[in-house]
C-alpha cells in the first residue's frame, strides 16, 4: 500500500508544480504586458516645490534622515519627469516610509490630483488615515477612509465626493478597490506591503497602476 500512495502522491504534486508553473507564467505575462504599457505611455509631469510645500514639509515634527531625504527627493524627482512612476522604497519600521507617501500625495493633491493609499489591515488604515489628517490640517486637503471602520451613510458620502472630486485623498483596504469606488482624476497610487494582498486584488491593482503614478512601500 505504501508505493501506490507514494505514486498517487507523486502525481498530485507533479499537478500541483505545473499549476503553480503556470499561474506564475501568467502573472509574469501580465508584468510585462503593463510594463510595456506604462513605458509606452506619457504620465503627468507635476511642477516643482511650491511654497505650500516648503511649508508643510517644515511642519514635519523629527529629523529626517539621510536615506529618508534621498528617498523623498527621488520620488519627487519621478513626479516631476513625463515617465509613469513606478517606485519601490523599502525601510524598517520607524524608517519614515509614511511621511515620504505624505509628501508625495500633497504634491500630487496641489495639482488638482486625486490620491489613494491601499493597506491591508483596517487597523493600518485608520492609523494612517489619522496621521495624513493631523499632517494636512493647516491646509485645505480633505482626507477620507474606507473600511469597516466607517459606516454605511459615511461611506456612500465618500463614493459620491470622490467621483465629483471632493475628496483629495483616500485611504482604506482592499475596499479601495471595489466597482463602486471611482475617481474624477486619480494620479498617485500609494501600496503598503502590496505582497500581503490576495491574487484577486492584485488583479484589480493592476488596473489600478494602468496609468498613474505608483509609489509602493515595504519593509
Amino acid at each position: 500500500k505504501t508505493p501506490k500512495l507514494n505514486k498517487l502522491g507523486s502525481k498530485e504534486w507533479e499537478k500541483t508544480k505545473t499549476k503553480v508553473r503556470s499561474a506564475v507564467n501568467e502573472v509574469a505575462k501580465d508584468l510585462v504586458e503593463l510594463y510595456a504599457l506604462r513605458q509606452e505611455s506619457q504620465g503627468y509631469q507635476y511642477g516643482k516645490d511650491t511654497v505650500w510645500q516648503k511649508e508643510f514639509e517644515e511642519m514635519f515634527p523629527f529629523e529626517e534622515t539621510e536615506d529618508q531625504l534621498a528617498a523623498i527627493e527621488d520620488t519627487k524627482a519621478d513626479m516631476e519627469s513625463t515617465k509613469i512612476m513606478d517606485r519601490l522604497v523599502c525601510g524598517d519600521v520607524g524608517y519614515g516610509k509614511t511621511e515620504i507617501a505624505i509628501r508625495a500625495a500633497f504634491k500630487a493633491v496641489q495639482e488638482g490630483k486625486q490620491v489613494v493609499y491601499l493597506v491591508p489591515t483596517t487597523i493600518l488604515a485608520q492609523q494612517h488615515y489619522t496621521t495624513f489628517v493631523q499632517r494636512m490640517k493647516d491646509f485645505p486637503v480633505r482626507v477620507d477612509l474606507l473600511s469597516r471602520f466607517r459606516t454605511p451613510a459615511e461611506i456612500r458620502q465618500t463614493l459620491t465626493d470622490l467621483q465629483k472630486g471632493f475628496v483629495d485623498i483616500v485611504i482604506g483596504t482592499h475596499r479601495v478597490l471595489s466597482k463602486d469606488v471611482v475617481y474624477k482624476d486619480l494620479g498617485l497610487l500609494i501600496i503598503d506591503e502590496e505582497q500581503r494582498f490576495g491574487v484577486t486584488h492584485k488583479e484589480k491593482i493592476k488596473k489600478l497602476k494602468e496609468c498613474v503614478d505608483v509609489l509602493t512601500l515595504t519593509a
